[in-house]
Parts: C-alpha cells; structure tokens; sequence
C-alpha cells in the first residue's frame, strides 16, 4: 500500500509556463541588482562563493559572478547556488504580490483528499527547498504548505540518478515500494522506479509534446491517479 507520495512541480502539480514565463524571467531581470545590493549579506556571499568555484571566476569579480548566473539560467543549468538564489529572489517577488503561484485545481484536490486519508506527502524539485516552500505558501489555492510533510531539492542528489530516490525513501522512512513518485519527466520515473518506488508518468495536455507510454502508468491529471 502506498503511505507516501512524492511529487514533482513543474510540469505536475503545476503548468510550465508559469514556472517558464513567468518565475524564471523575474529571476533573470532581478539578479543583477540582487546580488549588487545584497552581495555583502552572509547567505548571498555563501552563494557567491559557490557561483566563484563552480565558474572557476575570481570571487571579488561580482560583474563576472552576475554573468554567469545569467547564463545558467539561458542554459537552464540545475546548480544549487544558482537555485539557491531564484528562491531568494522569488520570496521578494511573492512577497510582494507580484505574482501567485499555480497549482492545476486537480492536484489541489488530490493532494488535500491524500492527506486527509493519512498519506504522507513530499516534494523532489530541482528547485531549491526555499523556492518550493515559496512556491506553496503563495499559491493560486493559497497556503498548501501544511499538506506538506517535507522537501528535496538537488542537494538530495540530481533528480535522474537511483540513488537519490534510495536517500529520499531512507529520509522518509517508508519501504521504497510504499513510496510512489509522480512527475512528468519519463528519466526520472526511470530512476525512481529503479530504486524501488512506485511511479506515475503525468502528461498533462497543455504541458505535454504527445502522449507516449513506457513503463509508467500515465495520468493526464490528478484525477487519473490510482494507487494499487
């Protein structure tokens, strides 16, 4: 019997766009005066000193630092410092009421009827664990933050290796076939499934190329979700 569920964002329990037209050019645009003004904070100057040996850029450079984030961020490169530092800028940004976060109505719904049936839930997002708890706090449905009983990031580990799934079922605490994992990335699922969980592959029309199956059951929606 499946006892927890963790669940991928982007793509999931949320539409790309807005994570893609929305999140991540806010970040883009705010990062330079960001880290301008705040560099001599502590938490921005650990980050900065990450973004120096990741980028093998000389620390006190801080105009080389900015363009390197920048070009992770063209790259869509998965790096915790630069991760790190959306969610820095994200919490301005929801703070502000600049924007509210979406969640699909279909995930809202499972998610509060899993956890009012006792299931443990849990989110895996390359985004950092700052910018996920961001992201819930502030949604269109409001604070889904307490249906949450934890968060990963990539310091768990990257997101399509089986070993980061074993770290996540031993934080858990649960056997790895009574935890289930529900994104739309079908390496993912792979990975997962490699190391035990139950998968569920989400191809949600308006965030999909074409449905295709493998070796995931596949959901077009929340409502499409059964666990054995």
């Amino acid at each position: 019997m499946i006892e927890a569920i963790v669940t991928d964002i982007e793509g999931t329990t949320s539409s790309i766009a807005f994570v893609k037209d929305v999140l991540f050019p806010y970040a883009a645009a705010a990062i330079p005066d960001y880290v301008r003004r705040h560099r001599q904070r502590p938490d921005v100057g650990a980050i900065l000193d990450q973004v120096a040996e990741a980028g093998g850029i000389v620390r006190a450079d801080t105009e080389a630092l900015i363009a390197q984030l920048l070009r992770w961020i063209e790259q869509d490169r998965k790096i915790t410092p630069l991760k790190t530092l959306q969610g820095l800028v994200w919490r301005a940004g929801y703070e502000s009421g600049a924007y509210r976060a979406h969640v699909y109505p279909d995930a809202v719904a499972a998610l509060r009827q899993w956890h009012h049936r006792g299931k443990l839930l849990y989110v895996y997002s390359s985004g950092s664990v700052a910018a996920q708890k961001l992201f819930f706090a502030h949604s269109s449905a409001g604070d889904l933050t307490p249906l949450f009983s934890g968060y990963f990031d990539t310091t768990t580990g990257p997101k399509q290796e089986s070993a980061s799934y074993r770290a996540i079922v031993d934080a858990i605490g649960r056997p790895a076939e009574c935890v289930a994992f529900l994104s739309d990335i079908e390496a993912e699922l792979d990975a997962a499934r490699a190391a035990g969980l139950a998968t569920h592959w989400l191809q949600r029309p308006q965030d999909s190329a074409g449905a295709s199956r493998g070796a995931h059951p596949v959901a077009r929606s929340f409502d499409e979700i059964e666990f054995q």
